[in-house]
């Protein structure tokens, strides 16, 4: 009798990046410090795009953005034109029941048809905020087939809670970069609150895995979309904006605590996944299995990381690369100025409007050596010393783009019909939109 394929519970959450205990931040999540004692850290690992839908469509397909045509937000309007694609699909075929716990956000609904079945799952045991506790339900249940659950949180989505009290935030580190004054620490402090209700919800569900006896049966994916919805974070293609947790427990050696420094896409999860499960990896994956660097067969599976941002709350078109030392980004149609529509709004954001962030002029390129500048605060686009980096980088990504059909290559990217879009000259997402 063949040997049955190991469980998949997939975790995720919106608007974190890195910014939890186990990646060395003062961010209490003592949950998934534990989980990461027992799974495979990925320290270098990096969103194809750092906007939701786009980039949790990205993983879901291991295909770029551009390529699974998911160019925006689907709550705006924007849809893959193939959802086949999806991971659940995939899965499926290979004999798995798939559900939906909580958030997704690749699909809406189609007229009288809910976005989890336009997505393809089996079944939807939950909305948002119940998420956990029926996940646990689900897993404790007996299943006569393997199955995929993702478990979809919206912490730590803005809007954050309140602080528990007023001098919480002077005991709070905002994230390297962003001003230390009072309005930034009180924003941050409200991330650190919300980033502890995720943890107690993780916390439930792992509980459920190690009650249910399947760990050892069961592949565990916990991950992010991208960075924090802070202002250089969410929405920009630096290692703030694409930096994201990425920690796998179960067969195939992802255990011990083990932590992996080599560079990985979240678009090389799905590879990974088929070839742990011992299925044919679908030909429109444009990832790589990174299962050789978890066994310790190589010590890289890439040189390069690509990303991009089309649309998020308004247009913003850019390219983006990055390899173990250096990152690499251009802009493309557009203002040079920040788009802040595709900021979400809050103390650190009306911060630095009243000091003149509106007005800041941006670079057509930036090239960043991450070995001396690990914030990516100083661009050397134009210092002649860097001029082979930033030629040899310039041409990877203008191969990339080719190599992937991209269609920014013919000029401005059009929204689909009746999406909504706000201006890039709007101040808030929240502006009405055309």
């Amino acid at each position: 009798m063949p040997k049955r394929h190991p469980n998949i519970v997939y975790i995720h959450s919106h608007d974190t990046g890195r910014f939890i205990e186990p990646y060395g931040y003062p961010v209490s999540t003592p949950n998934l410090a534990r989980f990461a004692e027992q799974a495979v850290v990925f320290r270098n690992a990096y969103c194809a795009c750092p906007t939701c839908s786009p980039s949790r469509s990205a993983l879901l397909t291991g295909m770029y953005p551009h390529s699974a045509g998911m160019l925006g937000l689907a709550h705006r309007g924007f849809s893959m034109p193939d959802y086949s694609r999806h991971i659940v699909n995939v899965l499926s075929a290979a004999g798995y029941e798939t559900a939906l716990a909580g958030v997704q956000h690749e699909a809406s609904a189609h007229g009288d048809t809910p976005a989890w079945q336009v997505i393809g799952y089996d079944t939807m045991i939950s909305e948002r905020v119940e998420a956990h506790t029926a996940a646990a339900e689900y897993i404790r249940a007996e299943h006569e087939k393997p199955f995929f659950l993702a478990v979809g949180f919206f912490e730590t989505h803005r809007e954050f809670p309140p602080v528990p009290d007023e001098s919480t935030p002077d005991r709070v580190t905002v994230p390297a970069g962003l001003p230390n004054v009072p309005a930034v620490r009180t924003d941050f402090a409200r991330y650190v609150e919300m980033a502890g209700v995720l943890d107690q919800k993780v916390g439930t569900v792992l509980d459920a895995i190690e009650a249910a006896g399947i760990s050892d049966d069961t592949l565990v994916i916990s991950t992010t979309d991208h960075g924090i919805a802070f202002p250089f974070h969410k929405c920009n293609l630096t290692e703030a904006g694409c930096g994201v947790y990425l920690m796998m427990r179960g067969p195939g050696g992802f255990s011990g605590g083990k932590t992996v420094d080599a560079l990985v896409s979240q678009i090389d999860v799905v590879p990974t996944v088929c070839d742990l499960i011992g299925v044919p990896v679908p030909a429109h994956v444009q990832g790589k299995s990174f299962l050789p660097l978890v066994r310790g067969e190589t010590d890289r599976t890439r040189e390069h990381v690509f990303c991009e941002v089309n649309y998020h709350a308004a247009y913003e078109p850019m390219r983006g690369v990055r390899t173990d030392r250096y990152a690499y980004v251009r802009r493309f149609d557009g203002p040079r100025r920040p788009v802040l529509a595709n900021v979400d709004d809050g103390e650190t954001k009306s911060y630095l409007l009243e000091h003149g962030w509106k007005d800041v002029v941006l670079p057509d390129e930036a090239l960043f050596d991450r070995l001396w500048d690990p914030e990516e605060k100083h661009n050397l686009a134009d210092d002649p010393a860097y001029a082979a980096v930033r030629g040899d980088l310039a041409a990877a990504v203008d191969r990339w783009m080719r190599e992937t059909d991209d269609p920014l290559l013919t000029g401005t990217v059009p929204a689909p019909a009746g999406a909504r879009i706000n201006s890039a000259h709007d101040i808030s997402p929240r502006e009405p939109v055309a």
